[in-house]
């Protein structure tokens, strides 16, 4: 794609001034957002505002999408030399509460990026439900959703490179994004009495969510800057675990099939996403050159994934053949 085509948004997001869109679903989509759990939804078609509702200004918690960002931070530093994707938790001198087992201690950045580490330890914001007994799977072989791998690389993060978590994110991708809202100042760690490794917690707004996805769309360019690596983007989101039924796991960020049937997300064309509890979404479909941004500010009485899905198809089918 010639980068000549490409819109970005500037201090604010460019609206869609031409057709394309029923005014008639986008209505109807408007109500149903109103029936509550549902704090903010944006559509970027093209790179301009198609859709917008709610106050997509307002900042709360990104819940489990803070995974999705930190892989974009590995991208940057891994490319700079900073980090080493193949290092081991030996090599970083990772420990923990529980001491690790030697043959825990060989799993490497990618097996935790991949949530695929091996190490079934309880962590801070516990991931338990589920959670195979140590020594089950040796690392790189099985696929958990673990909240231990994903704190431990915030640990790893800040070691490796000398910066903050949230001071990098905001000078290497806030900035250069020209987000709206973001500030680290809104961003925490929470400690606990599990684990060593704490959560770095997170809250953003939509339309910075927005960013995000559309950044995400454009293979990590930005204005004619690579923001994040381009091979870093395609990698991070293609699938290195299948989940089973069209539903796969890359680098932090889900993907999903073109009408996947274990996905009640998915649509007809393939598209991957960052998800976090309660209705926290971005997710993007470069077929089609959409974004759709989900927010919902009390995260225990927001939408679940089968709504949001409802939410998706709604929104897809208010979108013209074009």
């Amino acid at each position: 794609m010639a980068e000549v085509a490409f819109i970005y948004p500037d201090s604010e997001w460019r609206q869609r001034t031409e057709g394309g869109w029923d005014a008639a679903v986008l209505e109807n989509l408007v109500r149903e957002l109103e029936r509550g759990g549902s704090t903010a939804m944006m559509i970027i078609d093209g790179g301009r505002l198609a859709f917008s509702w709610g106050d997509t200004a307002y900042k709360s918690s990104i819940a489990s999408v803070r995974k999705s960002l930190i892989s974009m931070l590995f991208g940057i530093h891994a490319e700079a030399g900073r980090i080493d994707l193949s290092a081991t938790l030996a090599d970083l001198g990772i420990i923990d509460v529980a001491p690790l087992t030697a043959e825990e201690r060989t799993a490497t950045v990618r097996n935790l990026l991949a949530a695929r580490s091996g190490v079934y330890l309880p962590s801070v914001y516990d991931t338990k439900r589920g959670r195979p007994e140590r020594g089950n799977h040796p690392p790189g072989s099985f696929w958990f959703y673990n909240n231990w791998d994903f704190n431990v690389l915030g640990t790893i993060l800040e070691a490796q490179t000398g910066e903050n978590l949230f001071e990098s994110f905001a000078a290497r991708i806030a900035a250069p994004l020209g987000m709206q809202d973001f500030s680290p100042d809104d961003c925490r760690y929470q400690h606990g009495p599990e684990s060593l490794h704490p959560v770095y917690k997170m809250a953003m707004s939509a339309r910075d969510f927005a960013r995000v996805g559309l950044l995400y769309l454009r293979g990590g360019r930005w204005n004619g800057v690579q923001v994040v690596p381009e091979d870093w983007v395609r990698l991070s989101t293609q699938p290195h675990s299948d989940l089973g039924g069209g539903r796969g796991y890359g680098y932090l960020w889900l993907t999903a099939e073109a009408n996947a049937p274990k996905d009640l997300l998915s649509i007809q064309t393939p598209l991957f996403y960052a998800s976090g509890f309660g209705g926290q979404y971005i997710i993007v479909v470069p077929a089609l050159e959409l974004v759709v941004v989900h927010r919902a500010a009390r995260v225990d009485y927001g939408i679940s994934h089968i709504r949001m899905g409802e939410l998706m198809r709604l929104a897809i089918s208010a979108r013209s053949n074009r």
